[in-house]
């Protein structure tokens, strides 16, 4: 049996550059922030809104197509290759006392994945995406997870 190759492994091992993410991290977290480290950016509220601008800027900084759906759903896509896209994701709301990595780390994690593979000059076969949904906390809205609900069909 032949193993079967993809682009990546005719390149040395790639690793995301760690400092860069933790940055993006951090700069998430200062809005919205509480004392003691955590985040209150509760769905659709001004600070949610500037969240996902940020985020927005740092997708279209890395040459993503973004859209976004009825329910604010915001999908960055690295339009490379060929086919349906490979997505990842999670979200950026939070409740009211939330932590700084809840959601965050899940959408940004994939926009450092995008970025390494630019920064190292792969080009996957398939397009790449990074989604955030739109209010998963449910805090402010039922229900909860209503972004990721709406994408997918229900």
């Amino acid at each position: 049996m032949n193993p079967v190759r993809s682009p990546a492994s005719t390149h040395t091992r790639l690793s995301i550059n760690g400092p860069r993410l933790m940055q993006r991290i951090a700069a998430l977290a200062e809005i919205g922030a509480i004392d003691g480290g955590g985040c209150n950016r509760l769905a659709l509220t001004d600070a949610d809104r500037d969240g996902r601008n940020l985020v927005r800027e740092w997708m279209t900084e890395l040459g993503l197509e973004v859209s976004v759906d009825v329910v604010g759903n915001i999908i960055g896509t690295w339009q490379v290759g060929r086919g349906a896209a490979v997505m990842t994701g999670s979200h950026i709301d939070t409740v009211r006392t939330g932590g700084k990595y809840d959601g965050n780390y899940g959408v940004l994690a994939g926009l450092e994945v995008i970025e390494t593979l630019q920064d190292a000059g792969v080009t996957p076969t398939r397009p790449l995406a990074v989604g955030i949904f739109t209010d998963e906390e449910g805090a402010r809205f039922a229900p909860d997870m209503l972004g990721s609900l709406v994408y997918a069909g229900g």
